[in-house]
């Protein structure tokens, strides 16, 4: 019987204990952010409502790499939250590390207007 744990699994864990703390308001909704190999999501939710307000993808940005393209997508989503009067919100990583393209993205988003 094998015990090893595979990343996704790991991932799930981690995402399961974030989003059992963490949940988005009209006010201040949740930051969704999935990573994928090739690209970036990122949505703005409202759980009281269940509903998405906000739905971006990397997969139209400008840049060379994928960091390039997180920091295009958090720009290109703040905008997109200060057009709808939202200022605040709540940042769900999604398992995902806080570090490389991730981090690039929050960065960026705070940079936009957004604040976590």
């Amino acid at each position: 019987m094998s015990t090893t744990v595979s990343k996704q699994e790991k991932r799930t864990r981690r995402h399961g204990r974030v989003r059992s703390k963490i949940s988005g308001t009209g006010t201040c909704p949740r930051l969704a952010v999935f990573r994928s190999n090739r690209f970036m999501y990122a949505q703005l939710i409202d759980d009281e409502k269940a509903v998405t307000l906000v739905a971006l993808d990397s997969k139209k940005m400008e840049g060379a790499n994928a960091r390039e393209r997180a920091i295009a997508l958090g720009k290109a989503l703040a905008t997109q939250a200060v057009k709808l009067g939202i200022g605040k919100v709540v940042f769900d990583r999604g398992g995902f590390l806080y570090a490389g393209s991730i981090k690039s993205f929050a960065d960026s988003a705070r940079e936009g207007g957004l604040k976590f």
